[in-house]
């Protein structure tokens, strides 16, 4: 088939609803949970500020706007290689210069959702990926693998979101060697719905933050604050995750988005 016929094809199905269009993203807006860093490292993420221009008023009679306060890894958001230390020496490592196309690709979704909420430091290793494939099929390169949580249904209270208690925050996420084995496999970058793309005692691990330490060295790409994955198929899904072109940005809130075909 022709690549014409294919999208013609493509945008049939999306008009019929064949193909479904499904919102991977939370809500952004004031009471969006943000991540707590600790005090001797960095001031923390501003909350996200929402204020009024105008709206059919003496400021603006015939329209409505608003200018936004937030920082660039706020909510459902992309990591560009930037982020990370092991990533600043990339050219096309920041959300204005890394290629478009590398925006979009097949999505592998990994359910562990009846483990996560059993355990809330839930580790996804290696051999669980390979446990995954073997019923599911192989993971391809410029293909994204994301972990299936259900997260996402904790972000109405960021104290859920965050699962912090004395010992630091509690959330699923994988090992070092889980994203050593995805990066054998050439993908375009892994996702998660929870704060970060990391677990939340990913800062013990070695190397700290793996996911963040090794996919950016490997100038891959992280997605965080996913919702909906419990609508995905574990393959057959298309995933879009376009950041604003932000100059020299180290990663961006996105509208992360999912083709998927209907039954």
């Amino acid at each position: 088939m022709a690549a014409r016929d294919v999208l013609a094809d493509l945008a049939a199905k999306l008009i019929t609803g064949e193909v479904e269009v499904v919102d991977l993203s939370g809500t952004l807006g004031p009471d969006t949970p943000l991540l707590k860093l600790p005090p001797d490292l960095a001031k923390d993420t501003p909350k996200i500020e929402i204020h009024k221009i105008s709206e059919y008023d003496k400021d603006g009679p015939f329209w409505a706007w608003n200018w936004l306060k937030l920082g660039e890894h706020s909510g459902t958001h992309f990591d560009a290689p930037h982020h990370w230390i092991t990533g600043k020496d990339y050219p096309d490592g920041y959300t204005d210069t890394i290629p478009v196309r590398n925006f979009i690709g097949p999505v592998n979704v990994i359910d562990k959702s009846a483990e996560c909420a059993a355990d809330p430091d839930f580790l996804l290793t290696a051999g669980m990926v390979r446990e995954w494939e073997a019923e599911h099929g192989e993971i391809g390169a410029n293909e994204w693998v994301v972990l299936r949580s259900d997260w996402d249904r904790r972000a109405h209270s960021e104290a859920e979101f965050l699962n912090m208690d004395d010992k630091g925050p509690h959330s699923p996420g994988p090992t070092a060697d889980c994203i050593e084995y995805l990066l054998s496999k050439n993908i375009l970058g892994w996702g998660s719905q929870c704060i970060g793309t990391d677990a939340g005692c990913a800062g013990g691990m070695e190397p700290p933050f793996p996911a963040h330490n090794l996919l950016h060295k490997a100038n891959r790409y992280g997605l965080a604050s996913l919702a909906n994955l419990d609508r995905l198929p574990p393959k057959g899904a298309i995933l879009i995750a376009a950041p604003l072109k932000i100059q020299r940005g180290t990663g961006s809130p996105v509208r992360a988005l999912a083709l998927v075909p209907r039954g």
